[in-house]
């Protein structure tokens, strides 16, 4: 869940709807970047569907006693997130062997090969062995760059959704995110120095370089649930009787 705090609301943004905004963004990637195969069907299918392990975990969101506010995807208890990554995997891999290990790498990435703790550590091991098992699998050559590329896509579409759906609309550069105030991490050929994210106003983001074929718009679900209603009625009640809302976001090209 992504989580939103105001002062007499929670800002509620499933994961599963975020990633499938991933996806639009994916299929508008501009076509002179990269020719369309089946690899690529596969790979914009990963991101569509990246973050689905969190399918079960947001039809029920819980409470952060501690912060006294409902758990985001970044405080969730790891025992319970590492268990739904890999269910998540496991369906994505049952569809697409190559989505599958996409969606593994995205994982794996979140976490410190150094870690010490020892459910991240066998966490990093079973993914590893998963991505060589399913590469054996799919019994084909995928050049490394290409892997790459797709695998960078995919975080950047990811990345770029969680700039739309963690901030408020029309935010100015100095109150982003830290996560993205110097532009996102990936690059790419046409983007060495990697794209900056702006917001031109409440309804528009600018990319620079474009990465995309066209300026297009896409709409993001999400629920303003109430404090008062959470105390009353509990979080799960408060949040399943809130109205499902939208808010419309247009990428542009940046002037």
């Amino acid at each position: 869940m992504i989580v939103n705090e105001q002062e007499h609301h929670f800002l509620m943004i499933e994961q599963h709807e975020h990633a499938k905004i991933s996806g639009q963004i994916v299929r508008n990637w501009k076509k002179d970047f990269l020719l369309r195969s089946k690899l690529r069907e596969e790979a914009d299918w990963a991101v569509s569907q990246h973050d689905r392990a969190w399918i079960p975990l947001d039809k029920d969101p819980i409470w952060n006693e501690e912060k006294n506010r409902p758990y985001s995807f970044i405080d969730y208890p790891l025992t319970e997130k590492l268990e739904a990554y890999q269910r998540g995997i496991e369906e994505a891999a049952d569809q697409s062997l190559y989505a599958g290990m996409l969606c593994s790498m995205h994982y794996q990435s979140f976490f410190s090969e150094d870690s010490e703790d020892p459910e991240i550590r066998s966490f990093l091991e079973d993914e590893k062995d998963r991505q060589k098992n399913l590469y054996q699998a799919m019994k084909r050559d995928i050049p490394k760059d290409i892997y790459q590329l797709h695998f960078q896509r995919l975080q950047f579409c990811d990345d770029l959704s969680l700039y739309i759906c963690m901030q408020e609309s029309g935010i100015s550069k100095d109150e982003e995110v830290s996560w993205f105030k110097n532009g996102f991490r990936q690059s790419f050929d046409f983007a060495p120095g990697g794209i900056m994210p702006h917001w031109v106003d409440e309804k528009q983001v600018s990319l620079r370089p474009f990465p995309l074929e066209y300026s297009f718009e896409v709409q993001i679900p999400y629920r303003m649930v109430s404090k008062e209603d959470i105390e009353k009625k509990g979080l799960k009640e408060a949040y399943h009787q809130t109205e499902i809302n939208h808010r419309v976001v247009v990428f542009v090209p940046s002037d």
